[in-house]
């Protein structure tokens, strides 16, 4: 269904830092870097799409965040989910909900909220059972 997701930043290198160990975290491949332009993406697996993108807005002008967009992640485990919120914290990303149940969604929805050091919203979810502990 979907092709990419490109996210807007103001800081390229500062993006890059939060961006790169998150991805790590969950297991994304990096699939280029171009500081020039500057822009960089990330493939899931088996690739090669969707990908994620970062860099600044391709109209030059400044990054403003949007108010209700948010981009979530897959997780197969809920002690994922743990990981990479904490990496997104220890990263310069700030809590807009931390790790836990939130059976609202469904019954095995585990979810953690948190912004990118430009204040886009991202989520990571795991959405079995058996991804629990």
């Amino acid at each position: 269904m979907l092709s990419h997701i490109f996210i807007g930043v103001s800081d390229f290198d500062r993006a890059l830092a939060f961006y790169n160990p998150l991805m790590s975290a969950l297991g994304i491949t990096a699939r280029f870097c171009e500081r020039e332009r500057p822009w960089a993406g990330w493939q899931s697996t088996p690739g090669p799409r969707p990908l994620l993108l970062i860099g600044t807005p391709y109209d030059g002008q400044p990054h403003e965040r949007g108010n209700g967009q948010m981009v979530a992640f897959l997780a197969a485990s809920r002690p994922l989910v743990d990981k990479a919120y904490a990496v997104a914290l220890a990263n310069g990303g700030t809590c807009e909900g931390a790790p836990g149940m939130r059976p609202e969604y469904h019954e095995n929805y585990y979810g953690a909220y948190f912004r990118d050091p430009d204040g886009n919203k991202l989520c990571v979810a795991c959405h079995s059972a058996e991804g629990a502990p």
